[in-house]
């Protein structure tokens, strides 16, 4: 049983190590030429990439093994139910809600954007918007497969918001709200809640999964982007009232 667990662990510390050789080099060159650190700061950056390595190792084993199989699970438990028109969106959204504070890349976000504002945007409040905003992005992916209409129909609508939102919103929400996009994608979004999207599309008549169970990440990058745009907005206007 344990061993059936490491089966194919090779191809993934292969694939690993494509990942971290290139940033090592860089790294190398940049000591060698240009950064110059010394003995200790060296030695505390291998042990942090060895440190990585075994945990992009294990994680992604684990994904193959466990959160791929538990997703698509899931998801045809779910699809196969009756009434799924109501009861995937509100559970996708709370599996967004779950997924988005467990997500480490969005908690470091909210730590980088709480300690360069001086805490005026807390990292609490950045983690529940982007919390509601995955929670939607998930909810309007289980309709859009339940229902059957096209991506373009969420994610044309969408961007235009987002970009008329940008010549509203607060300045300092924009990039954060672009950069939330990207790290909404994270490794919980990305290989768990996909999976139960693709198992609903299996199960559900006259779905097909490579059609309707994807594109739902494209919604969980836009997502975020409008509520953090909204947030500045909102922002914006408590501080206009303050003056």
């Amino acid at each position: 049983m344990i061993m059936a667990l490491f089966e194919g662990i090779d191809h993934v510390i292969y694939e690993v190590t494509l990942a971290i050789v290139p940033l090592l080099i860089f790294f190398l060159v940049f000591q060698f030429f240009f950064l110059k650190l010394e003995l200790k700061r060296i030695k505390d950056i291998v042990i942090g990439l060895i440190f990585t390595f075994a945990g992009l190792v294990l994680f992604l084993q684990g994904v193959e093994v466990g959160f791929f199989p538990a997703g698509e699970a899931i998801g045809e438990i779910l699809g196969a139910r009756d009434n799924t028109l109501i009861l995937l969106p509100a559970l996708g959204f709370l599996f967004g809600l779950v997924a988005t504070f467990a997500e480490p890349a969005i908690r470091i976000l909210n730590y980088e954007v709480e300690k360069v504002t001086a805490g005026s945007i807390s990292k609490n409040v950045m983690l529940i918007t982007l919390s509601l905003g995955v929670g939607l992005a998930i909810g309007l992916s289980m309709v859009r497969i339940v229902v059957g209409f096209p991506l373009w129909y969420l994610i044309l609508p969408g961007y235009i918001l987002a970009f008329i939102l940008v010549f509203l919103s607060s300045d300092r929400f924009i990039s954060i709200a672009f950069d939330a996009g990207g790290v909404a994608t994270g490794p919980m979004t990305v290989t768990f809640i996909m999976a139960i999207a693709v198992g609903v599309a299996e199960v559900t008549e006259g779905r097909d999964p490579l059609l309707d169970g994807f594109g739902m990440i494209a919604l969980v990058a836009l997502t975020p982007i409008l509520a953090v745009l909204i947030l500045g907005l909102l922002f914006k206007a408590k501080e206009r009232s303050n003056t």
